[in-house]
C-alpha cells in the first residue's frame, strides 16, 4: 500500500520483514506475554504516545503507520506474523514512532516494557536478539530513506 504524496513529505518503504523476530525469541517473550482480545478492529498503539510495551503478531492483520507533523502519511505497511511491534520505543524508553492497528480476528499477545526488560536481564541471549531485531529496523529505515 503507497500512500499518496504530498508536497514536503516523503513516502517511506520500510520492509514490514525489519519487525519479524527469531522463533526463540518469540518463545522466550511468550513466558511473559498476554492475550491482546482484537475481536473487532483495534488500535494497539499510537504514535507519540508513551510506550509501554510491545505486541507480537501472531496471525492476522495489523497496519503500520507513520504520520508527518503536519498530518500526511508517509507510509502504511502490513505487518508479518512474528513481528514484535513497538520495541524501539521500549528500549529508549521513548514515545512509539508508528502506529498499530490491528484488525478484526488478528491475534496479537503483549509484553510489558517492565516484564521485557526483566527477560532481557535473566536471559542474555535474548539481549542479543532484541539488538538483532532493533538492527534490522534501523537498517530497513535507512534503506527506505537512501
Amino acid at each position: 500500500m503507497k500512500p499518496p504524496s504530498h508536497k514536503g513529505s516523503r513516502n517511506v518503504q520500510i520492509d514490514p520483514a525489519a519487525f519479524v523476530a527469531d522463533p526463540k525469541l518469540i518463545r522466550v517473550l511468550s513466558k511473559r506475554c498476554v492475550v491482546v482480545p482484537c475481536e473487532t478492529e483495534r488500535v494497539l498503539f499510537r504514535q507519540d504516545e508513551p510506550a509501554i510495551g510491545i505486541f507480537i503478531v501472531h496471525k492476522g492483520s495489523v497496519t503500520l503507520s507513520l504520520m508527518s507533523q503536519d498530518g500526511h502519511s508517509l507510509f502504511a505497511a502490513q505487518a508479518r506474523p512474528e513481528s514484535i511491534l513497538g520495541l524501539a520505543g521500549v528500549i529508549s524508553d521513548k514515545p512509539y514512532t508508528l502506529t498499530a492497528k490491528a484488525g478484526g480476528g488478528a491475534q496479537v499477545s503483549f509484553v510489558s516494557s517492565e516484564d521485557l526488560k526483566a527477560l532481557m536481564e535473566a536471559e542474555a541471549p535474548l539481549s542479543i536478539k532484541v539488538l538483532e531485531l532493533l538492527a534490522a529496523e534501523v537498517r530497513s529505515a535507512r534503506k527506505a530513506l537512501f
